[in-house]
């Protein structure tokens, strides 16, 4: 079970230099921001902490699996997951994050909440099609698979996609890259 607290940070206390803080990971974590993108996620999360005098520097890290429905077949399966984030935390008079590479907090603060920084890692590392990896080989057999008309050979199956990929373009696009070559 995650809660929240694990990702206060006391900086106050902590020397110069680096400290190392892990985590992992589970569906009770997004379950707190009201997430429900997946079935089921397991992933360690390393956040590095570089404290220096005047600021921090904070990397965070983590590797796991997702477990989501493939967007073709939608048959569950588990999706390899890593993905990395710098954040600089500055000090000054009010909060302040509007800036995506660095936060102000205020002088006064002697902690730093990074769950919410977790969170958006994880959350935009998730790519929005989910393909099942047997779908991209050819090894999948299912039975929408059958339905689509892919085929189960590895060749005709990535061929397929990588033909709709193709098939996506503007027609505007075409025009005025034929002007290019027409010279």
């Amino acid at each position: 079970m995650t809660n929240e607290k694990q990702f206060l940070i006391p900086f106050i206390g902590l020397k110069l230099g680096k400290h190392q803080f892990e985590n992992q990971i589970d569906k009770s974590f997004f379950e707190l921001y009201n997430s429900d993108d997946f079935n089921d996620i397991k992933a360690d999360v390393v956040v590095l902490l570089n404290k220096k005098s005047t600021h921090l520097e904070f990397s965070f890290s983590f590797e796991g699996s997702v477990n989501v429905p493939c967007d073709v077949t939608a048959q569950d399966f588990d999706m390899p997951l890593k993905g990395k984030l710098e954040i600089i935390v500055k000090f000054g008079e009010k909060f302040n994050e509007d800036h995506d590479k660095y936060v102000v907090i205020p002088f006064n603060e002697h902690k730093i909440d990074v769950a919410q920084y977790v969170y958006e890692m994880i959350a935009l590392s998730i790519p929005h099609k989910r393909v099942h990896p047997g779908v991209l080989d050819g090894s999948l057999d299912s039975e929408a698979l059958n339905y689509l008309g892919y085929s189960t050979e590895k060749e005709e199956a990535h061929e397929e996609i990588e033909s709709n990929k193709e098939n996506d373009t503007d027609p505007r696009w075409d025009q005025l890259k034929k002007l290019l070559t027409d010279k």
